[in-house]
């Protein structure tokens, strides 16, 4: 599981939940990404540093950019739907995809932000799972 590989970085690397999203999703879904790549995200932190989108949401969205676009997202079929069902999953769990609304749900000063890191896995997770299977039904 994504999830799995989230203490290597959060923990033992001290990275911010939008740095270690998208270095466990580059571990797990072997996207290719250097670790010069990946400082991109750095500033998605506590929701773009001013609690707006939450950086585990953009992160999300980054490494969906990586499955799904070869090129350029507008000639990507599958970047705007799967994006869609992401935002839709974490309005569904937290009925906001802002930092400043998520924090007060999920924040423990001893795991700062974890909760909400591991949710965004499990939420990417599935959300992939899902549009496969929908891709596959439509492509038998």
């Amino acid at each position: 599981m994504l999830k799995d590989l989230l203490g290597k970085y959060y923990f033992e690397g001290n990275y911010n939940c939008a740095e270690t999203i998208l270095r466990a999703g580059n571990d797990y879904y072997n996207l290719g990404l250097h670790d010069r790549d990946m400082i991109m995200v750095a500033a998605y932190g506590a929701g773009i540093q001013t609690g707006s989108t939450c950086g585990a949401v953009l992160a999300g969205a980054s490494i969906l950019s990586m499955k799904y676009v070869e090129a350029k997202a507008h000639e990507s079929e599958d970047i705007r739907p799967v994006v869609n069902k992401l935002i839709k999953s974490f309005n569904n769990e937290y009925s906001s995809i802002l930092c400043k609304d998520i924090k007060p749900q999920s924040f423990k000063p001893e795991y700062r932000c974890l909760k909400t890191i591991e949710t965004a896995c499990d939420l990417l997770e599935k959300v992939i799972a899902e549009y496969e299977a929908e891709k596959g039904a439509k492509n038998a």
